[in-house]
């Protein structure tokens, strides 16, 4: 009989299918298109300790096989986020994995601790370490230490379990899933997007208010299909893949690779049932690999 249950470290969910963290706005924009409780996961919208304008216009461009963006982590921040969007999510009947973004571990401390209180029924946290499109947003994702630090940090102000979500724009990967895994977390999400620019060659100007922004879509699936074989075959650690998954060929793909589990970004602008296509597919997919359960598959890739 097959099984669609997978876990990440501790966090257990119902089904591999999760959706990405800024492409599903708060979920409540995508309830009439999508049943929301069918969902493996719902990741919301980054949320930082205090409110972001985030960076100026134009915040989207698209490219070939993508998009790109610099959004900023514009968000109402953390006490905006508990009173008026924390309980509609929690009603959805989904696992809530939130996920947060911090200037400093002390800000990071303070965001677990700010919803450890709020309610014990967060089923995750996940640490955004990678952003592209802030100053230093990227940092913890690129040193090891650093990357450690943090994951320790949230580890002793909370409960919840801990994804790290990591950056593909850096040499030392592997050895920031290590600290990562050295300092308790969780389970990994692999990866988020790639530096990139869009330029307007007739005004000679970048595309993007901020010049550069995160690369992502269908073009990226090979570097964040890259990351999650290179690390499961160094770093003995649950992985959740995240990168240019449109089909179900690209969701047992990174099975195969190594990850647990996927989240669905930019597909979700294109076809915003994709979702639900995916978690459809899956048993016939899981049958025709001739498993019963996503366990059996992840990592047989040689």
């Amino acid at each position: 009989m097959i099984s669609l249950n997978t876990s990440l470290g501790r966090l257990q969910l119902p089904n591999p299918i999760l959706v990405a963290s800024g492409t599903f706005g708060y979920a409540r924009e995508m309830e009439n298109l999508v049943d929301l409780a069918k969902l493996g996961g719902i990741v919301p919208k980054t949320i930082t300790l205090e409110p972001r304008d985030g960076n100026p216009p134009r915040r989207t461009a698209e490219t070939t096989a993508g998009m790109l963006n610099s959004i900023g982590l514009d968000n109402d921040g953390l006490a905006e986020f508990l009173e008026k969007k924390l309980n509609y999510l929690l009603s959805l009947g989904s696992p809530i994995i939130v996920s947060v973004a911090g200037a400093t571990r002390e800000d990071f401390v303070r965001l677990a601790e700010g919803l450890a209180n709020a309610s014990d029924q967060i089923a995750a946290l996940e640490l955004n370490l990678s952003c592209p499109n802030v100053s230093g947003g990227t940092n913890y994702a690129t040193v090891p230490e650093k990357c450690g630090e943090i994951v320790a940090a949230v580890r002793g102000a909370c409960d919840f379990p801990v994804l790290a979500k990591l950056t593909p724009n850096t040499h030392a990967l592997v050895e920031v899933a290590q600290a990562a895994k050295e300092a308790d977390a969780d389970a990994l999400v692999l990866t988020n997007t790639c530096f990139g620019m869009a330029i307007n060659w007739r005004t000679r100007q970048p595309m993007l208010g901020n010049k550069m922004g995160g690369f992502s879509g269908p073009a990226i699936k090979p570097i964040s299909l890259r990351c999650v074989y290179q690390v499961a075959k160094s770093v003995d650690i649950p992985i959740c893949g995240v990168g240019g998954i449109t089909t179900i060929d690209d969701v047992m793909e990174f099975f195969v690779a190594g990850a647990s589990a996927v989240q669905i970004g930019t597909a979700n602008f294109t076809n915003p049932r994709v979702t639900m296509e995916l978690i459809e597919a899956l048993p016939k997919a899981l049958r025709e690999a001739g498993v019963e359960s996503i366990a059996e598959l992840v990592g047989t890739c040689d």
